[in-house]
């Protein structure tokens, strides 16, 4: 009940936000959403233009692939898929500005801490009696499309976090897989002794990576209280959290190193990096340079050790499929967006943990990186251990950037982890104050 009262309270606070900021509730309200189907009959096919960002990487079944045999099989309504090769940020740049213009894709790509911003800057449709058609083809990652009750379009993958290890170097260095955060500790010191690194502290990964962690343990950062936002990112979790990482960090048991410069790569080459926790969609793709084309990997992974309370942890990541404002063609968008995202199999060759129900096969090169290993199984149970309730607010991209730029002085020496969390804090306040949103303090 009190998840329920919760998520009642969030959307009061969501729609208030709306209307502060003089903007409509994205075409309807939650009581009774905005539906524009199209009409029955039409001269010409429909055409949909889809904006993505998934790899299309080698051995992947590529999106025009997918998206030509939808429109093989569907005749009147034809899709137009279109790779946008810059970052995530660039892309949400571009989308408010096509909006803005009346030139918008009718679906696009949006990481999840992403929705509720562009919801508040009245991006998105209010897709909810659509939406409603499909829900059950879709695991609780359904809810992060959700922003005060108005569903903005559908799910596509998740970002559990987990961890992952070369299980020949552990059993040449005498180690078992940690279970639980003081394993973790244990096998780490004893890692490091030997020149070996079954951790690495991720500066430039912060905002995402260290608020999951915390998810593990602790109460969500944001909730709702008489009719506000209320913060809470130095909570129990996150004391935990900074407290486990600065310990490695001065005993020099975790490499402390960005998770997207050259460095990291090659610590993996080298065989210095032989373990890490990383949300599941890296699977499917860091161990290209790592594992050669003709061999079998020995990485395994496993699920996130035990924090204190069970296995649990935030998303990290994960991404779904919304439906951008202007959008003429509401109904037939979703039709495709959900046809597109329950093609489990082709879609979790691109190295997606798949949103949607059902088996999912692991992709071969997947299975022959990880020694046989049968990954998705695996992933798909980390899933399963998603805080339900652990989300972010309008505007997290801004207080991600801030905690990444503390964390870069916490790899400096210069500050400690829990000033990480601390930035998190002050800077959701700013940034919802700064967006006229209703804050408790």
């Amino acid at each position: 009940m009190a998840s329920v009262r919760r998520n009642k309270a969030l959307a009061m606070v969501a729609f208030a936000s709306v209307a502060s900021l003089g903007l409509a509730a994205c075409g309807g309200t939650a009581e009774k959403p905005a539906d524009k189907p199209s009409a029955d009959k039409k001269t010409e096919p429909v055409t949909i233009e889809y904006l993505h960002r998934l790899p299309d990487g080698d051995g992947m079944v590529k999106v025009e692939e997918i998206v030509k045999r939808w429109n093989a099989e569907h005749p009147d309504v034809q899709v137009k898929a279109t790779k946008f090769d810059g970052k995530a940020g660039e892309m949400f740049t571009k989308l408010e500005a096509d909006v803005k213009a009346g030139t918008a894709p009718c679906l696009a790509q949006l990481g999840y801490g992403e929705v509720p911003t562009a919801f508040v800057k009245n991006m998105l449709e209010d897709v909810t009696v659509e939406a409603e058609k499909y829900k059950a083809n879709f695991s609780n990652a359904y809810g992060q499309m959700s922003v005060g009750g108005a569903v903005v379009g559908l799910p596509q993958d998740t970002g559990p976090l987990v961890y992952y290890y070369d299980e020949a170097e552990f059993k040449a260095l005498g180690i078992e897989v940690p279970k639980t955060l003081d394993e973790l500790k244990a096998a780490a010191k004893k890692a490091s002794e030997q020149g070996k690194y079954i951790l690495a502290f991720e500066p430039d990964e912060a905002g995402y990576w260290l608020s999951a962690q915390s998810a593990a343990l602790g109460e969500p950062w944001y909730t709702a209280t008489d009719g506000k936002w209320k913060v809470n990112a130095v909570n129990r979790g996150s004391e935990v959290v900074a407290s486990f990482w600065q310990e490695m960090i001065d005993n020099k048991s975790a490499l402390v190193v960005g998770r997207w410069v050259p460095e990291y790569e090659a610590a993996l080459k080298d065989k210095k990096l032989i373990g890490n926790i990383g949300p599941a969609w890296e699977a499917g793709f860091f161990l290209d340079s790592v594992v050669p084309e003709d061999k079998e990997g020995t990485w395994k992974v496993a699920l996130l050790p035990d924090f204190g309370e069970g296995v649990k942890t935030g998303p990290d990541g994960g991404s779904g499929v919304a439906v951008m404002k202007g959008c003429a063609n509401v109904a037939e968008a979703m039709e495709f967006n959900n046809w597109f995202n329950t093609q489990n199999n082709d879609l979790a060759s691109q190295g997606l943990v798949i949103a949607a129900k059902g088996d999912v096969a692991t992709p071969e090169k997947a299975k022959r990186q990880f020694g046989g290993q049968e990954v998705y199984t695996v992933l798909s149970q980390a899933n399963d251990t998603l805080n339900a309730d652990f989300g972010y607010i309008p505007g997290y991209s801004a207080v991600a950037n801030q905690m990444n730029a503390k964390a870069a002085e916490v790899a400096e020496g210069k500050a400690k982890v829990i000033d990480i969390f601390k930035v998190a804090q002050d800077e959701s306040v700013k940034v919802l104050k700064d967006l006229k949103l209703p804050v408790s303090e």
